[in-house]
């Protein structure tokens, strides 16, 4: 089993790979491009199954996390591929992920450093 650290930490670098794949683009670009919609769907949903497992210790004591949010989101791309609002995963890209990266950054321990 993963800990609380291992978690907030995969989800601190899956929301830092969305705004990485969006930067610069526009609602319009996002919804013709294939490649990054698939790439940021698939960081949503590891955001949501590392929100999915956390303990419901760390989630009483960061409340200002919506922990449930996200990991429902996760499964209704999981569950209802077919049916995905790219408007909606938009407006999560451009008013959620920057406040969720904020507060993650202030919980979840540093990355290691890369070794060679």
């Amino acid at each position: 089993m993963r800990s609380d650290d291992v978690l907030l930490l995969d989800m601190l670098l899956a929301a830092r790979r969305i705004v990485k794949f969006t930067d610069g683009m526009s609602e319009a670009e996002f919804k013709n491009d294939e490649k990054t919609q698939s790439a940021v769907l698939r960081e949503i949903t590891v955001l949501g199954e590392a929100a999915r497992l956390i303990s419901s210790e760390t989630e009483s004591s960061h409340t200002e996390i919506s922990w449930r949010q996200i990991a429902g989101m996760r499964n209704r791309l999981i569950h209802e591929y077919f049916n995905v609002r790219l408007d909606a995963v938009w407006e999560v890209i451009v008013s959620d992920i920057p406040a969720l990266m904020k507060r993650l950054e202030a919980i979840a321990p540093p990355p290691e450093p890369p070794t060679s």
